[in-house]
């Protein structure tokens, strides 16, 4: 038997510690390895990583990046989570997503929970089923032990009190009723720009408040301006304005601070950007407690959260790689302490889920709670240097858009004066530039690209409410390029094609022929290599080699293309060659790239 000593088990204990100096030094020889000259804190800033809002990621954290005490799990600031024991060991709520029913029983509500779903979130009226269908899409359900979450836009009202009917038909307890009736009117006008009156929430809010303890009336939804192209901090300080919005009227109406804050529920996105999503829900519990505590209410400040994983990340090309982003985005989720996580069909960018991609959206969640076993361990990320850093500068981010809203006169006035809109814009077009220079790639759209790829299909699904902020998506400007190519094959037999013109051996022009196909095929260009360019059916072509090559036969190989009749002549990188009519290069605008090669070759 092993003894250890009295200190354990020191296996560096006959070693000096290293500073953070001697790793800065190391990260100068790289550096200057790579031609850059520079030395200690600009050496490791280098490295860094500039995200929106302002934020910025370190290469290395270490106990000098202190952050705020995040407390413990179950007490202010909460941002270890609401509760004690956390999501406890059967984990999170897994919420499955309905918004049609088709003509028989609802198969598809009572499949999801008969094989891993927890809880409902149904959506009628616009964009959903009808409001009197309703109680036949809980035909079979047991309701005492479902949650059920409306999400009814200006119908909420009238499906609230329909699902309160079948509550009291079904013999259902009003201390059993677990749920949310979904009213958002700040969510609603952000969707459609049209105003409600609060009047008829706060009516169900006191209602549930007086008689169904476990049932909330209202639901803070941040994700239209999340879909509407904001940055975390947006969302969150949206989602703070709307949710202090709300308090305010349900005070007024009667009730006290503790049972205001008791019919709230938030609802935020997760992204495949795993500890940004993590931070982003940590954040919002430590922002909301401090409001709760501003309020007077320091103890009822727990944020409850409904997290979904985002639709802006959901491709239509290759849409098989969404289920590795929402696998990711859910693990995120629970990670951050999300009290319920919907996971959306990898297809849902294509319309109407089919049943496996139902259930692989479910089993999603019952691998990361009941595989990997996520939810045994209250905060996994807390103490992390690195997360807890994240968290606290993403706090103070969102809390400043969140004072700033509040001085333009609060979430209702920024919506309507159209200044949340702008901001919103302003921050989508910053990302969509870095989309369109492939700085934030999507794999299968941008990047590795499937041209042969059979499409998938889907019936259409309900139109969403509209008219309000946009809706937008990270694929959008090459599922239009992708959309062109495809008409020109569907009129010609043939995609356009670009021919690549390689120099030397597969050594001097791998690196680059690979990067100017994956390229151009994001676009939906045919890339063809070997043979003549005569015989390529290009009009276009790319010449691909080493640096050292293209000094010798740039201009020599550029000429040979246009005598055979290439109209433009591209070269893979940077520099300046005789007979080159433009450059392709990591980094440069490919969608403009792609637009403009299309437009030349005659791709409507």
């Amino acid at each position: 038997m092993t003894v250890l000593p009295d200190d354990g088990l020191s296996l560096a204990a006959e070693f000096p510690d290293a500073t953070h100096e001697q790793w800065q030094r190391l990260v100068e020889g790289v550096l200057r390895r790579s031609g850059r000259e520079l030395s200690g804190e600009a050496a490791e800033d280098a490295l860094s990583t500039t995200l929106e809002d302002g934020l910025r990621t370190r290469p290395l954290y270490t106990a000098r990046d202190g952050a705020p005490d995040p407390g413990l799990p179950g007490f202010a600031p909460f941002v270890r989570g609401g509760r004690p024991q956390g999501s406890g060991p059967s984990g999170w709520d897994v919420r499955q997503r309905h918004t049609v029913l088709g003509d028989g029983p609802a198969d598809a509500v009572l499949a999801d929970l008969e094989n891993g779903g927890t809880s409902l979130w149904l959506v009628l009226g616009e964009g959903g089923f009808p409001v009197p269908e309703l109680g036949r899409a809980l035909d079979g359900v047991y309701l005492d032990l479902a949650p059920v979450v409306l999400d009814a836009g200006r119908d909420t009202a009238r499906a609230a009190e329909v699902l309160l009917r079948l509550y009291a038909d079904k013999g259902v307890d009003a201390g059993a009723v677990r749920g949310n009736l979904g009213g958002d009117p700040l969510g609603y006008e952000a969707r459609t720009g049209t105003a409600q009156p609060f009047a008829p929430y706060a009516e169900l809010a006191v209602r549930c408040a007086e008689g169904y303890p476990g049932l909330r009336a209202l639901t803070v939804d941040a994700l239209p301006y999340h879909e509407a192209g904001g940055s975390a901090a947006q969302e969150l300080g949206a989602s703070l304005a709307t949710g202090v919005a709300y308090l305010r009227e349900l005070t007024e109406a009667g009730l006290g601070v503790e049972q205001a804050l008791a019919q709230l529920e938030f609802r935020y996105a997760a992204t495949a950007d795993q500890f940004l999503t993590i931070a982003k829900l940590r954040a919002a519990r430590r922002l909301w407690a401090r409001v709760a505590e501003v309020c007077g209410a320091p103890a009822a400040g727990a944020q409850t959260q409904h997290v979904v994983t985002s639709s802006v990340m959901m491709t239509r090309r290759d849409p098989w790689v969404n289920m590795l982003r929402t696998t990711v985005a859910a693990l995120a989720a629970g990670v951050g302490g999300a009290d319920a996580v919907t996971v959306l069909p990898f297809d849902h960018a294509l319309g109407l889920p089919d049943a496996f991609a139902r259930r692989i959206a479910r089993n999603t969640s019952s691998i990361l709670i009941e595989e990997s076993h996520l939810a045994r361990v209250v905060d996994p990320a807390g103490g992390s240097w690195y997360v807890e850093r994240l968290t606290a500068d993403l706090a103070e981010a969102a809390w400043r858009f969140f004072r700033s809203v509040e001085r333009d006169g609060g979430q209702a006035a920024v919506l309507r004066s159209g200044r949340l809109r702008t901001d919103l814009a302003t921050t989508w077009a910053e990302r969509s530039k870095r989309l369109a220079r492939r700085r934030e790639p999507i794999t299968g759209v941008s990047e590795f690209p499937l041209l042969a790829e059979k499409p998938v299909e889907r019936p259409s699904a309900p139109e969403p409410p509209s008219g309000g902020l946009p809706r937008v998506r990270r694929d959008e400007a090459y599922e239009e390029l992708r959309a062109r190519s495809d008409a020109h094959l569907a009129k010609t037999g043939a995609r356009p094609r670009i021919h690549l013109a390689t120099i030397g051996s597969p050594a001097e022009y791998t690196a680059r022929a690979s990067f100017a196909a994956n390229l151009f095929q994001a676009g939906g260009i045919e890339p063809v290599t070997g043979g003549d360019f005569a015989d390529s059916g290009a009009t276009e072509a790319v010449v691909c080699s080493s640096d050292a090559l293209y000094a010798e036969q740039a201009g020599q190989v550029a000429e040979s293309l246009r005598a055979a009749g290439a109209r433009h002549v591209f070269l893979a990188g940077r520099g300046e060659y005789p007979g080159i009519d433009s450059y392709v290069f990591a980094g440069c605008d490919a969608v403009d790239v792609l637009s403009a090669t299309l437009d030349r070759m005659g791709v409507s």
